[in-house]
């Protein structure tokens, strides 16, 4: 069993899925503190060949607060607008967009459940057949821990041999904690991704929104195997 636990991020960026991809079941990791200036309700996308955020209007938000507390104030035509007028031009847009504009509309208050939302709506496209959790309701139980004894007491919950963070954990994390426990501790690293954007310069690490919008469903597969396991 390989397993993975993150935030759940607005539309995030290919890496993200790449993670999702490559482990048998994935944790949307929602009740833990808030993070300001985070990728839990914003992302960027190619506004004139440069990249712009498109952000989630947040009612109170505060690092003293779990994400799934967090609500949000409904922007979200204005960011569908944008979307739309930006990549109606793109190769895909027309698929596409219907599955951006369904997931930003959908009947929920809460950030991480839109957030959350628009993670599945991409995999459901991608048919990525990952199964998901979401740690406030399957794994509260565990919340006083420390960070890194969570995520060991969460994979030997799930008899998880492998535990794949991406490589921003390699600080956080120690690999001999985990193999003590029975647990290999691996890192994703995303390769250099690179497609034609327009006819404009390429900006990478964009929202998965840019990469729907100019590559088809075949050459995302592809794209989900660029990265390495360190």
């Amino acid at each position: 069993m390989k397993l993975a636990i993150m935030q759940p991020y607005l539309f995030p960026y290919i890496g993200y899925f790449q993670l999702v991809n490559t482990v048998n079941k994935f944790i949307f990791y929602d009740d833990v503190n808030f993070i300001k200036n985070g990728w839990i309700n914003r992302n960027r996308i190619l506004i004139q060949g440069k990249a712009h955020y498109i952000t989630i209007q947040l009612k109170n938000a505060s690092s003293f607060k779990p994400i799934c507390e967090i609500e949000f104030n409904d922007n979200t035509k204005q960011i569908i607008k944008s979307i739309y007028y930006n990549y109606k031009r793109a190769p895909f847009f027309h698929e596409v967009f219907k599955i951006i504009e369904g997931a930003l509309i959908a009947k929920t208050n809460k950030i991480s459940e839109l957030a959350i939302n628009s993670i599945k709506s991409v995999c459901e496209y991608l048919k990525i057949e990952t199964q998901f959790e979401i740690s406030s309701i399957y794994y509260h139980e565990s919340i006083n821990l420390t960070k890194e004894n969570r995520i060991i007491k969460i994979c030997k919950k799930n008899n998880a041999d492998t535990y794949i963070n991406p490589i921003g954990g390699i600080e956080l994390y120690n690999k001999d904690d985990f193999k003590k426990q029975g647990i290999e501790l691996k890192f994703l690293k995303t390769k250099d991704i690179i497609y034609k954007q327009f006819d404009n310069e390429f900006v990478p690490n964009l929202s998965i929104i840019d990469v729907m919008m100019f590559n088809s469903k075949d050459e995302i597969k592809k794209m989900l195997n660029e990265y390495e396991l360190l």
